[in-house]
Parts: structure tokens; C-alpha cells; sequence
């Protein structure tokens, strides 16, 4: 109840300001108010970008679209064979024929963040409530819930794309790269997705990072695509200031997810000094 309340504050005031709507979301979540004149940590130079540049760039829209991100990269020379392979692409849920889906697959909204359902057993599936779930978010306006109103100018669609499953035939290890200017710097970990989302970060070489407080002991296997990921990520962050590309692996190949430019809606908890070492990677003067 209180996160819905939360997310109505926050949407009333996007609508009036999207600055107004970024100082409340900011003051909700650490308790103290947003610096926008002299921004010096890592998640104040995002809300900067986000109001400053990303919420009038249309090819943070392109590319924030899960959909019309694929013509990007490809313009960026990304072969097909990186993505995850397009089953169908709808205007509402009532148009996807799941008879002629296969038995595993992932359906994704492109206008947000968790917009997401991952089928791993279509027998197991109830229809009618994904039809539901999915049509609710087409008509949800998630730039103004979460102040990331550059999610606005994308057209709510739906994809469906191939299940992607690691060897033993669970969801994936997620390798998100946050890339300045583009150039790849730093890259967070996310194991254990569907029971205990556990998170850690890593440097280039894959020595361990400690940028937040809370992070999982498990030592995570360096990926054998890593080099490829870096590669690409480096190409497709070259016109922006940050942003973060997300990479699944499969058969030793980087399987591209997403780009991301305001990761956790410019609210990542990080340790204070660790904030500030991010930060001073984004030069906001240029």
C-alpha cells in the first residue's frame, strides 16, 4: 500500500514537473534532497542527464525501446545473431496467438522497466491473466511512476522474444555494463534471478568490486563471451554520456538484453565513496 501510495505521489508530480517528480522519488529514497545545481555522486549526474538530455534525445527513445533498439544496432554494425531471436511483435495482448508460441518464451513490454513474463511451461500458463497483466501495463504511463519520462515517447508494444536459459536450463546469469562515454568501466553481476536476486560488481580484468553494502558472497564465473560484450557494449554506448548494456550468455555467445539509462531509476544504493568514483566518470559540462 505504501509503494502504491509512493508511486501516485510521484506520478502527480512528474505530470506537473518531471524536476519535482525526480526530488520526491530522491527524497523518498535516501532521505534527503536532490542536488541538480552541483551534482557530484553517481545517481545526482543521472537525474541531471535524465532531465537535461535524455528526456529530450530521441535516440535515448530508440534505444530505450526494447523493440526499436534492434534498428540501432544494427546501424552500429551489431550482427542479428546477438540478439535474442523476435518470435512476434504486438500492439495489445489480444492479438498474440499463444497456440503458435513455443512452449518456453519471454513476453516484454517495451515502454518500461519489469514489464516482463517469462514462460518456462506454456501447459502451466493462465492465458486469460497474462492477456490482463499484459494489456494493464500497455496502458500504464511507467515514465510517470517512476519520473523517467523519456519512457513516455515510447510506443507501448509487446515483444516476444526466444527463452533464454543457461546450460541447465535456468534463467541466466545477467552481466549489466556501465559504459562513459563509451567506454565500458564496470560491470554488475545479477545470479540467481527467479529465487534470491543476488548482485556484485566486477572491473574488466573480473577482479571483485565492493560498491554496495549489501552483495552476494558467491564468486561468480567469469564469462568466456566477456571480450565480445565489452566490444559491443563499447560501440553502442559511443553516443551517450552513460548508459548501461545488459548482456546474457548463451553457448559461450553474449546474447544482448537491454540499454539502460537511468539503472534503478537513478536510485542504486552504492557506498559513498563508490558513488562518487562513479560520478566522476559522467563530465557533465560536456
Amino acid at each position: 500500500m505504501v509503494a502504491n501510495l509512493a508511486k501516485k505521489m510521484v506520478s502527480i508530480c512528474t505530470h506537473v514537473s518531471p524536476v519535482l517528480g525526480s526530488k520526491v522519488i530522491y527524497f523518498l529514497k535516501f532521505k534527503k534532497r536532490l542536488n541538480l545545481k552541483n551534482p557530484t555522486e553517481f545517481n545526482e549526474k543521472l537525474m541531471w542527464l535524465k532531465l537535461n538530455n535524455y528526456n529530450n534525445n530521441e535516440l535515448v527513445w530508440q534505444c530505450a525501446d526494447k523493440y526499436t533498439l534492434r534498428d540501432y544496432c544494427t546501424k552500429k554494425g551489431i550482427e542479428e545473431k546477438y540478439f535474442p531471436r523476435l518470435i512476434g511483435v504486438y500492439n495489445s495482448a489480444d492479438e498474440i496467438d499463444f497456440e503458435k508460441l513455443p512452449n518456453k518464451f519471454a513476453l516484454k513490454c517495451t515502454h518500461g522497466m519489469g514489464f516482463n513474463i517469462i514462460c518456462e511451461n506454456k501447459q502451466q500458463l493462465d492465458i486469460s491473466n497474462v492477456k490482463k497483466q499484459l494489456n494493464k501495463w500497455l496502458n500504464t504511463k511507467f515514465g510517470y511512476e517512476s519520473a523517467e519520462t523519456h519512457y513516455n515517447h515510447v510506443k507501448p508494444r509487446i515483444i516476444c522474444e526466444e527463452f533464454i536459459e543457461n546450460e541447465a536450463g535456468e534463467f541466466p546469469v545477467d552481466y549489466k555494463i556501465y559504459c562513459f562515454n563509451g567506454m565500458a568501466k564496470i560491470i554488475l553481476v545479477c545470479v540467481d534471478r527467479k529465487k534470491h536476486y543476488q548482485t556484485a560488481f566486477y572491473d574488466l580484468n573480473w577482479n571483485r568490486l565492493h560498491l554496495r553494502e549489501e552483495e552476494t558472497n558467491k564468486e561468480v564465473v567469469r564469462p568466456k563471451s566477456l571480450d565480445k560484450m565489452l566490444e559491443i557494449a563499447n560501440v553502442l554506448s559511443k553516443d551517450f554520456p552513460f548508459v548501461r548494456v545488459d548482456f546474457y550468455e548463451y553457448k559461450n555467445n553474449p546474447v544482448l538484453g537491454e540499454m539502460t539509462f537511468t539503472p534503478a531509476a537513478c536510485l542504486g544504493k552504492y557506498k559513498e565513496e563508490a558513488s562518487k568514483e562513479l560520478g566522476m566518470y559522467i563530465n557533465l559540462k560536456k
